[in-house]
C-alpha cells in the first residue's frame, strides 16, 4: 500500500487511501505492542490520551467517514479497514473506539454492528440519542441552530420529523447488545453540557453497565460544558483501558 510520510507530535503517520478514503497510522517509536485505537471522528481534535497511547506502544489510526452519524456504510468500512490494518501491520484483530461527541454514535453503531471488532469504547460526551443531539428536543439547544437536521436528514434518510419519531436504531437502543457482548467501555462528559447533555445521552448506558456488571470508567467534569473533550488524568485512564480491553 502506497503512502506519504509525514511526522504528528513527533510520532511518524502514514497518510494513504483506503477504498478511496482518507486514511493513516501513526506508529509508535519502537516496535508497536499491537494494540490499537482508531478516532472514529474529529482525528487530531483533543490528542492527549492517544499520544498516551502511543506512547505506550499502542498505534493510531483513522478512516474518513462519509458522515459524522455511524451510518452502517461507515461502520462496514471501518471493519475491512481494521482487517486490512491488522494484517499488514501485525495489530490485534480489535481496536479501541475512540469516539468523542459525534464519534460517539459512531462507536457505539461499530461495535453493536461488529462487536467482534472492538476491545474497548471511549466514549466522551457521546451522542447517544439523536432526539437529544442534533434536535435538542430535551433540555439541550438543537445543533447549527437547526442545521444538524439536515445532516441526519441526509445521512439517514428521514422524510419527516415523524419518521424521526419512531426510529427505534439510536445508539441507546444498541446498549443491549454491548451489555450481552460485555465490551468494557468509559463515559466522560461535562456536567454543564447543553449540545449532548449526558441526562439524555450517556446515562442509559451508564446505568445499564453498572447493573450487568461490565468494567465502565465514569468521569463527569464540574462546570465543564461539551467542551474540551478528554480524560483528566490520561496516563490513569490508559491504565484503566489496557486492564480493561478485551
Amino acid at each position: 500500500m502506497e503512502y506519504t510520510t509525514s511526522e504528528w507530535f513527533g510520532y511518524e503517520r502514514r497518510d494513504f487511501l483506503f477504498e478511496d478514503r482518507d486514511a493513516l497510522i501513526v506508529l509508535p517509536k519502537g516496535t508497536p505492542n499491537g494494540r490499537w485505537a482508531v478516532k472514529m471522528e474529529y482525528f487530531g481534535a483533543f490528542p492527549d490520551l492517544e499520544l498516551e497511547l502511543l506512547s505506550r506502544g499502542w498505534c493510531l489510526a483513522y478512516l474518513k467517514n462519509v458522515n459524522r452519524w455511524g451510518t452502517d456504510v461507515d461502520s462496514d468500512a471501518k471493519a475491512r479497514f481494521a482487517e486490512c490494518m491488522a494484517a499488514q501491520y501485525g495489530l490485534e484483530d480489535r481496536f479501541a473506539c475512540v469516539g468523542m461527541s459525534c464519534g460517539g454514535i459512531c462507536s457505539v453503531s461499530f461495535a453493536a454492528r461488529h462487536p467482534d471488532k472492538v476491545s474497548f469504547l471511549d466514549l466522551d460526551a457521546p451522542v447517544m440519542n439523536l432526539l437529544s443531539c442534533p434536535m435538542g428536543f430535551g433540555i439541550g439547544e438543537p445543533l447549527g441552530g437547526g442545521s444538524g437536521w439536515d445532516e441526519i436528514q441526509r445521512a439517514f434518510g428521514f422524510e419527516s420529523v415523524s419518521e424521526l419519531l419512531l426510529y427505534r436504531n439510536h445508539p441507546i437502543d444498541m446498549i443491549p447488545i454491548l451489555v450481552r457482548e460485555r465490551i468494557p467501555a468509559a463515559l466522560i462528559y461535562g456536567l454543564e453540557d447543553d449540545c449532548v447533555p449526558y441526562v439524555e445521552n450517556g446515562i442509559a448506558m451508564e446505568r445499564a453497565y453498572r447493573a450487568a456488571g461490565i468494567p465502565l470508567w465514569v468521569e463527569g467534569k464540574p462546570g465543564q460544558g461539551h467542551h474540551p473533550h478528554g480524560p483528566k488524568n490520561p496516563a490513569r485512564f490508559a491504565d484503566f483501558i489496557e486492564a480493561n480491553a478485551r
